[in-house]
């Protein structure tokens, strides 16, 4: 094939593309990806974002000529697009951005912008589902407690694996476990007080630690994952079996597979997706099974 012909296919195959960068993420380096993006694509639909308002206006203006809605940034920009796409045919492509990445990384987006514009080509795609907190959406592994506590200290760095272990291994010392309480009797044996909470939709937090090893994005449930608070001791084991996808039911982790469930927790702490959000008890979780169409 002649450039010039690769060069028009290549524009006739994306006409129906818009990518949404979120400038913040990837230590605010954006200017690569939309480079390489403008030599491989003429004329690309894209929309550099400063605010949530702002992703959902270009959304709403294109929403009938575009087909595919490229995410590019972390799970909290992959979240908003998503948001957007609930119950719909559009389909959510990503281009990972983040600090973590976790959501990207359980559906097979890599940082290579080849392989993401020949997915597009293909325009293969597949339903997973999402869930719910309080009617607040999330669609990898939000929680409360520790980790909700952590989130909140860490968006005052710079971000970064390194930030992020700094900000654990500070909170953890410190933290007292939170008190959770189920309101079904099925569950109330699990009552009591625990360092965090987890719902999780994948496997993963992001940076590849796997928090619920056995989550499925298209079963109809969530894992709720309930860690009590464990000695120092235990803190290796904990890590390397995270890090290895080994994590399992012990004196300390519970997993409780749920399609709906609620609680109460004496906290308001919580991140949805990594991203730090305030949100006051009774807890609603709820999933949306095949809510969300996503380019494989």
């Amino acid at each position: 094939m002649l450039p010039n012909q690769e060069a028009f296919f290549t524009f006739v195959a994306m006409e129906r593309v818009a990518f949404i960068i979120n400038p913040f993420s990837a230590k605010k380096n954006y200017q690569p990806f939309l480079n390489e993006l403008k030599s491989k694509i003429q004329n690309p639909l894209y929309y550099i974002s400063e605010s949530i308002l702002g992703t959902d206006d270009f959304m709403e203006t294109h929403f009938d000529e575009v087909d595919f809605f490229v995410a590019i940034g972390g799970d909290g920009t992959i979240s908003t697009v998503a948001k957007k796409l609930i119950n719909t045919e559009k389909v959510l492509a990503i281009f990972p951005a983040g600090s973590g990445n976790g959501f990207s990384n359980e559906t097979q987006f890599s940082k290579n912008l080849d392989e993401l514009l020949n997915k597009l080509k293909a325009k293969k795609s597949r339903k997973i589902d999402t869930f719910t907190v309080n009617d607040r959406l999330s669609i990898n592994v939000s929680g409360t407690g520790f980790d909700g506590k952590v989130v909140k200290e860490f968006e005052k760095t710079k971000r970064g694996f390194k930030n992020y272990i700094k900000v654990s291994l500070k909170t953890f010392f410190n933290y007292k476990p939170i008190k959770l309480k189920f309101f079904d009797e099925n569950y109330k044996q699990h009552n009591g007080k625990y360092l965090m909470v987890n719902i999780a939709n994948t496997r993963q937090f992001g940076n590849n630690a796997y928090i619920a090893p056995m989550a499925s994005k298209s079963d109809g449930l969530v894992d709720m994952v309930l860690v009590k608070k464990f000695p120092l001791t235990y803190s290796p084991l904990f890590a390397f079996r995270m890090f290895t996808k080994k994590l399992k039911e012990d004196d300390y982790i519970t997993y409780l597979p749920v399609s709906e469930i609620e609680f109460k927790v004496n906290t308001k702490n919580w991140h949805l997706d990594g991203e730090y959000n305030k949100i006051k008890s009774p807890i609603h979780v709820k999933v949306q099974p095949s809510s969300l169409n996503i380019l494989i």
